[in-house]
C-alpha cells in the first residue's frame, strides 16, 4: 500500500501559479508550498504576488514572486524562463488567471475587443503556458497541469455567453491536450469551481443571489478557497498519477446559478 504522505508529497517539485496573488490562486500557492513544492507566484500585481510569496516563506516554504500580464506573450515567456533560471525546471502549472463572468455580459453591449480579451486570458494564455512548460516537464520526468475552469462551462445562464464559452473551450482544450501530453508523461486536468468566497465573488454577490445559489447546493454553503486548493493539490500530486483529461467539479454537489 502506498504511503499516504508520499501520495501528496511535492518535495523537490516546482510549480508555476498564475493569478497567485489573491483568491484561488493564492490558496493554490500556499497548499502546493505546504506540500513541499517551490512555487513561482505569478500575478498581474507585483505587490500581490510578493505578499503571497512572503506568506509562504514566513511559514518555511519556498516561493518567488513575479509580475506577469498573461495577455503579453513576452511576459509568459519570461515567467517560464525565470522559473527555469531560479529552480532549474517546472513540474506543475496551475492556470488560474482568468476574467469575465458575474452575469455582466449583455450580448448587445459587449464588443469584439471584450470577447477577444476574455478568450486571450481564459484560453490562449493557458494554452501558451502549456506549450512553454510541457517540454521542461517531460524532461524532468514529472508533469501536471491544472486548468481552473468553472461550472459556467456547462451551466446555461443569461449574460454569461462569452465567459461560459471560454471556460468550455478551456475544458475541451484540456481534454484534447491530454492525448498530446500523455505520451510525454505529462497530465492535464481541470478544476471547475462553483461559487467560492473570493474578492471577485464579493463584487457581484448579494444576500438574494446567495440564497438562490444555496437553493441549488446540497452542501448548504458557498465554497471556500481551501475547498478548491485541495482539488488542485490532488491533481498536482502523485495521488492522481493515472488521471488526465478530466474535470473535477467542486461546487457543493449542486448547480449554482445566477438566475432562475
Amino acid at each position: 500500500m502506498d504511503n499516504i504522505d508520499r501520495l501528496f508529497d511535492l518535495t523537490g517539485k516546482v510549480a508555476i501559479v498564475t493569478g497567485g496573488g489573491d483568491g484561488i490562486g493564492r490558496g493554490a500557492c500556499n497548499i502546493l508550498a505546504a506540500a513541499g513544492a517551490s512555487v513561482m507566484v505569478s500575478d498581474l500585481s507585483a505587490d500581490k504576488a510578493r505578499t503571497t510569496a512572503d506568506e509562504i516563506t514566513a511559514q518555511g516554504g519556498i516561493a518567488t514572486a513575479i509580475a506577469c500580464n498573461v495577455l503579453e506573450d513576452g511576459d509568459l515567456v519570461r515567467l517560464v524562463e525565470k522559473t527555469i533560471d531560479i529552480y532549474g525546471t517546472v513540474n506543475i502549472l496551475v492556470n488560474n488567471a482568468g476574467l469575465g463572468g458575474g452575469g455582466r455580459e449583455n450580448p448587445f453591449k459587449i464588443d469584439r475587443e471584450y470577447v477577444e480579451r476574455i478568450y486571450s486570458i481564459n484560453v490562449f494564455a493557458p494554452w501558451r503556458l502549456c506549450q512553454l512548460t510541457v517540454p521542461h516537464m517531460a524532461e524532468s520526468g514529472y508533469g501536471s497541469i491544472i486548468n481552473i475552469t468553472s461550472i459556467s462551462s456547462t451551466n446555461t445562464e443569461p449574460n454569461m455567453g462569452i465567459y461560459g464559452s471560454s471556460k468550455a473551450a478551456l475544458t475541451h482544450l484540456s481534454a484534447n491536450l491530454a492525448f498530446d501530453f500523455g505520451p510525454m508523461d505529462v497530465r492535464i486536468n481541470c478544476v471547475a469551481p462553483g461559487a467560492v468566497r473570493t474578492h471577485a465573488l464579493a463584487s457581484v454577490i448579494t444576500p438574494e443571489l446567495e440564497e438562490k445559489m444555496l437553493r441549488h447546493t446540497p452542501i448548504r454553503r458557498l465554497g471556500n478557497v481551501s475547498d478548491i486548493a485541495g482539488a488542485i493539490l490532488y491533481f498536482a500530486a502523485p495521488a492522481s498519477a493515472w488521471i488526465s483529461g478530466q474535470v473535477l467539479v467542486v461546487n457543493g454537489g449542486g448547480k449554482q446559478i445566477l438566475d432562475e
